[in-house]
């Protein structure tokens, strides 16, 4: 055997992306919010980079849009070259889009007035809330910084899942002085908050109020497994009481008491929805129309087309100003071609989902991401990330773009119906049953196929629980 290093020739073909490629492919996936903060990016990183309006003030105090005539100084082939491609930029920019920079009118302060008025205010967290309370009540410093901790360790429901040894240890602090604080803190409002479990929750609640039946109280104590399974019959032979009194215990639970008591402070702001594209119908057809939001108008700055002058003598400034108006140039076109890509899948969606536009999801078509791939003539990947975190107005409401696709089953008229078509029709069986004795998954793979509708009872159990419907046993009511 021979050991040594040794050279060899390997003809080989691979696919390599381009920085310019991974650049469009991450914008076409950018959500509308998320693509406007990115355009805020390169808008301050790119100085040739600006805003469609600031360009048109620029080149009108210039004079530069008045005449089509270059300098002589443009002569020189570096730059024609460069201006060419500056006006190669310029012109690509859609009429829509340049004309909507210069549509200004009076009525546009009292639109910009009338959306301040409506943003929504920063939400206050629980934690924050709960220190509000703490920073008025309490003056011991080394008290309140473990409160805040506990505070601060509290689960989305209000829940503290550590105990006060475990606080102690990581605070090295006194166990009495953990203790203290989370006393401290299951005494704030809301009720319940700082509380170990479910059940513990609700007897904190039901300690605040003044008057509460035993048995309600006997119910949270002993038998909440047994109510969350809705084992009414067994509570009631366990606790000699009757069904009635049982379930107007279990209703002054549920009006009375709150389970999660975080539940009414927001983690943080809630991201909006503002859909990339708008279905209208004009004429009796529809039609689809691309949304840009609060998306600033691109296009290259005129007033840096001074510095092309500087760039005659200079290596490294005709290097910046080469590698600034490249990444303009690939960042605009990937903007465009993400409106266009997108408009383009939207079109080919509405064109074969009519039906559910007009009449809901139950006329909902099946349909794969290959078949819009086939036809719009993009790989499948580009229509995954065309349609990723997108949504479109319709008739029937705002939905994420994705939800159009699904397979589908095949009914008695030889139709092909969508998952989603198969789902509502489950719901509406389900929202139809006998509650006294609700429907098995049996029952309910025999009540599809009467509505024309064969599926395996797997896949009713699987379609049932994403529609958070619960088992029969469950929805039974006594």
């Amino acid at each position: 055997m021979r050991l040594g290093l040794t050279q060899s020739l390997r003809a080989e073909q691979r696919l390599i992306q381009s920085p310019q490629m991974i650049q469009a492919m991450q914008v076409l996936q950018l959500p509308l919010i998320e693509l406007k903060d990115q355009v805020e990016q390169e808008l301050q990183e790119n100085v040739f980079l600006e805003r469609q309006d600031d360009a048109d003030r620029a080149a009108s105090s210039t004079g530069e849009g008045e005449s089509t005539q270059q300098p002589d100084a443009y002569e020189d082939r570096l730059q024609r070259e460069f201006s060419a491609e500056i006006d190669q930029l310029e012109s690509r920019a859609e009429p829509s889009w340049r004309q909507r920079g210069s549509a200004f009118n009076a009525d546009d302060e009292d639109k910009k007035f009338e959306a301040l008025q409506n943003t929504p205010g920063r939400t206050v967290s629980l934690a924050e809330y709960l220190m509000t309370q703490v920073r008025t009540q309490e003056a011991d410093p080394e008290l309140i910084a473990v409160i805040e901790h506990i505070v601060f360790s509290l689960d989305e429901d209000g829940r503290l899942t550590e105990t006060a040894e475990t606080i102690a240890t990581q605070l090295s602090v006194p166990i009495p002085l953990a203790e203290e604080a989370i006393e401290v803190v299951r005494d704030l409002e809301p009720t319940g908050v700082g509380a170990r479990d479910l059940r513990d929750c609700l007897l904190m609640q039901l300690d605040h109020m003044q008057f509460v039946r035993p048995l309600t109280r006997a119910i949270v104590e002993n038998h909440l497994d047994d109510l969350a399974m809705n084992k009414l019959p067994k509570i009631a032979k366990a606790s000699g009481a009757s069904i009635e009194d049982i379930k107007q215990s279990w209703e002054f639970l549920r009006f009375s008491c709150k389970p999660h008591p975080g539940s009414e402070f927001d983690a943080g702001q809630s991201a909006s929805v503002s859909p990339d594209v708008v279905i209208e119908e004009v004429d009796g057809k529809f039609e689809v129309k691309s949304q840009r939001g609060s998306l600033p108008d691109l296009a290259i700055s005129p007033v840096y087309r001074n510095l092309l002058q500087e760039a005659r003598n200079d290596p490294k400034v005709y290097d910046y100003l080469r590698r600034k108006i490249e990444a303009a140039k690939w960042f605009i076109e990937a903007v465009h071609q993400r409106q266009n890509t997108i408009e383009r899948v939207a079109t080919e969606v509405v064109r074969r989902q009519e039906g559910f536009l007009r009449h809901g999801v139950q006329k909902l078509k099946p349909m794969k991401m290959q078949d819009i791939a086939d036809t719009v003539g993009v790989h499948i990947s580009t229509i995954s990330r065309a349609t990723s975190g997108k949504y479109i107005q319709t008739p029937q409401g705002i939905f994420d773009m994705k939800r159009f696709f699904s397979s589908g089953t095949m009914s008695d008229d030889g139709a092909m119906i969508s998952q989603q078509a198969v789902k509502d029709t489950l719901r509406q069986i389900v929202d139809a049953e006998d509650k006294d004795s609700p429907f098995s998954d049996d029952q309910l793979v025999e009540a599809l196929g009467e509505s024309g509708v064969h599926i395996a009872r797997r896949t009713v159990t699987k379609y049932r629980k994403a529609l958070g419907i619960e088992s029969s046993s469950r929805r039974r009511q006594f």
